[in-house]
């Protein structure tokens, strides 16, 4: 009985090459090609993780998704998802779990925070330096920008304005601050509800927790956390904790 030789097509080699030619074609590297396919189970991970209701297991599981997030950045940087997933995770961990008890390492991660987020953002094409362009440069570059860019925008500014209240001492964070309240005024009036009114609960901290004579403006700020209740309908109850922290604290309530 004589065997037939299989066609070449079923040879494991010619199934390597075919991959290989998908790659090559596709732009990818294997290290990127694999890296995508994990982000459902990356995304899903970190669905769960917001939920999470035991605080010492989340406080102790974070750093390690943390860490596979930068790992798997390092194999595609220009992965905006994976950017904005890595900003997002920095900043609730640091947070929840660290900026009351250091602020130097705060500033630190909210630096790193900052920095995964502007890398979205010239992913997307904005090359501007946020921290270090004209003022009225940066607002002007802004206005180019879409609804697609919101997220990006979002953490940028949010990361930027943490690290700012973090270190108070840093005499260049009042412009600092500026820039941030720039990028997010982009964001409100791109999408005002984003990440359940996020840009409200932004300024309502902003104009809410200086006083008047430092750009402080306390109707302002009680009207954002008017806006930031009504988009959650009063169940995010963050809101009610940082007006009590800022506005009613500023107003001696």
């Amino acid at each position: 009985m004589t065997m037939r030789t299989p066609h070449p097509r079923f040879f494991p080699a010619g199934l390597i090459q075919a991959a290989t030619l998908v790659i090559l074609l596709s732009g990818c590297s294997m290290g990127q090609m694999v890296v995508r396919g994990a982000m459902p189970l990356m995304e899903g991970g970190l669905e769960a993780m917001n939920r999470e209701t035991d605080l010492e297991l989340a406080r102790d599981s974070i750093p390690t998704t943390l860490m596979m997030l930068e790992g798997m950045i390092v194999e595609d940087p220009a992965n905006v998802e994976l950017r904005l997933f890595a900003a997002q995770g920095f900043y609730g961990y640091n947070y929840a779990f660290i900026e009351q008890n250091n602020a130097q390492r705060a500033v630190s991660l909210y630096t790193r925070c900052f920095g995964h987020a502007q890398a979205a953002l010239k992913a997307q094409g904005f090359t501007t330096d946020i921290e270090n362009a004209p003022l009225e440069t940066l607002k002007s570059d802004l206005e180019r920008l879409s609804k697609r860019n919101v997220p990006a925008l979002f953490w940028a500014s949010s990361c930027l304005a943490k690290r700012v209240d973090v270190d108070r001492t840093d005499p260049l964070g009042l412009a600092q601050l500026a820039r941030a309240a720039a990028v997010m005024e982009r964001v409100m009036a791109l999408d005002e509800t984003y990440y359940y009114g996020g840009p409200h609960v932004f300024f309502g901290v902003y104009y809410g927790g200086r006083a008047p004579m430092f750009g402080g403006d306390f109707a302002k700020s009680a009207m954002h956390f008017e806006r930031a209740r009504a988009e959650t309908q009063g169940k995010l109850l963050i809101v009610d904790l940082l007006y009590a922290e800022f506005l009613a604290r500023q107003q001696m309530d």
